[in-house]
């Protein structure tokens, strides 16, 4: 009889040089560990900055965050800031040479869905703007997890469901429920740090501060 595999063990916390313990996700990655500290988790409210993160979400679909985060000036820079009035009038020759860009991740449908969200961006403007229809669906205020292993977190929720429900109904594409959950941590609309992180309790602190 076949020996049964057993599950792989839950990754713990790891412990830095600098004495601080982190998620394990950015492992020792310069890049990845400067985004852990100084970007995931905390609470945005900007437009502007939460449809770059949208789009960048919709752009790693199939792929690692990491691949993205190293393409990210090349995107900035092929999209001209992230700008939503600026992306929406993209052209179909913007497209094209989008589409030979090695900068970034060429795919035309992922493409097109940039271009379709800055469209939704805008016609949330009249309504309050894109933060405040997004915060909306976490009443305001950032979701507070206690997360003891990576295994405690989960890659969607029912309010990830909701807006992406709601989102594609406004004509956005991909943005399925796991790819807004991975959203709402970054934007610290939910705070999924590891307890033993030392994010965690910044993060927690911030989200109070940052409360409407």
């Amino acid at each position: 009889m076949a020996e049964k595999k057993r599950p792989p063990k839950p990754k713990p916390p790891l412990a830095h040089d600098d004495g601080l313990s982190r998620c394990p996700w950015p492992a020792g990655d310069p890049l990845y560990l400067a985004y852990h500290d100084r970007e995931w988790g905390v609470p945005e409210r900007d437009d502007r900055a939460l449809f770059e993160k949208l789009a960048l979400d919709s752009f790693q679909a199939g792929l690692s965050w990491i691949t993205i985060l190293r393409k990210r000036p090349a995107f900035r820079a092929g999209f001209d800031g992230f700008d939503p009035e600026t992306v929406a009038r993209t052209t179909p020759a913007k497209v094209e040479a989008l589409l030979q860009d090695p900068g970034i991740v060429r795919h035309r449908g992922k493409i097109e869905a940039t271009i379709a969200l800055a469209k939704v961006t805008l016609d949330l403007q009249e309504k309050g703007g894109l933060a405040k229809h997004l915060w909306a669906f976490v009443d305001g205020a950032p979701k507070q997890n206690a997360p003891r292993i990576q295994r405690d977190i989960p890659t969607q929720t029912p309010i990830s469901e909701a807006i992406s429900k709601d989102l594609k109904s406004r004509g956005a594409n991909f943005v399925g429920p796991t790819i807004i959950y991975a959203f709402m941590q970054a934007v610290g609309m939910v705070n999924d740090h590891l307890v033993t992180c030392h994010r965690c309790a910044a993060c927690r602190a911030l989200a109070l501060e940052a409360r409407p």
